[in-house]
């Protein structure tokens, strides 16, 4: 049995879905164990609505409209109020919930389980417990994204955007050869030799990922 909480968690769901919306809200607006404060159907909307509502849990689709769940928990990690983050995901791909976990989820749930299940992993997450299904920690650290830092992440989606070593720098606030010391380092930890390749590796990451169906997730109803 979960431990008695002395407060009910108050919740953000999120999903673009509104027929899955309505069923996660009725089941968490009638269990005790929760307050439903907002269903937000975007990246914008829970961002701003758990930054202006500080709450214990947002529930977060993997592939909310927008950003996407792995960006939105890179935007409010670092925030002092942030929530713990759940993801759930239709995704049937492996590399979600380690995604989830290295972006900084507190947790993952899975498209075959019941809105029940994800209402129990939501207390153990909300508990301070982290739920994810097994991972070898090997494989996390063999990865050479596990090895970037926040600033080598953002650099190397920049470079993907074009940005040149100068508009590096003014974005920075660096300089061009502070620039050029970190993206030595990014390409040594990519292990490739340029530029050319970094970009080449961030764009077989982003379309190597299974998409989802249309719509977000879709959980079980028991």
């Amino acid at each position: 049995m979960a431990e008695k909480l002395r407060k009910p968690i108050e919740v953000v769901l999120a999903d673009p879905n509104p027929l899955i919306l309505s069923a996660m809200s009725e089941k968490f607006s009638v269990d005790p164990r929760f307050s439903l404060v907002s269903t937000v159907v975007n990246a914008e909307s829970f961002i701003s609505t758990v930054m202006r509502l500080p709450v214990d849990l947002g529930i977060v689709c993997w592939n909310l409209p927008q950003l996407g769940g792995e960006k939105v928990i890179e935007v409010l990690r670092d925030h002092p109020t942030a929530p713990k983050i759940l993801i759930y995901s239709q995704n049937i791909s492996n590399d979600v919930p380690r995604r989830a976990m290295m972006a900084g989820a507190a947790g993952y749930c899975a498209k075959d389980q019941t809105v029940e299940e994800l209402m129990t992993t939501s207390v153990s997450v909300a508990q301070g417990k982290m739920v994810f299904p097994f991972m070898d920690v090997r494989d996390l650290q063999a990865d050479p994204l596990f090895l970037l830092t926040k600033r080598e992440k953002i650099m190397l989606q920049s470079l993907a955007n074009g940005m040149t070593n100068k508009e590096l720098a003014e974005h920075f606030k660096i300089s061009v050869n502070t620039v050029k010391f970190h993206l030595s380092n990014l390409y040594e930890k990519l292990e490739v030799r340029n530029r050319a390749q970094a970009i080449a590796f961030y764009y077989s990451r982003r379309l190597d990922q299974v998409e989802e169906p249309e719509g977000g997730s879709t959980l079980r109803r028991q």
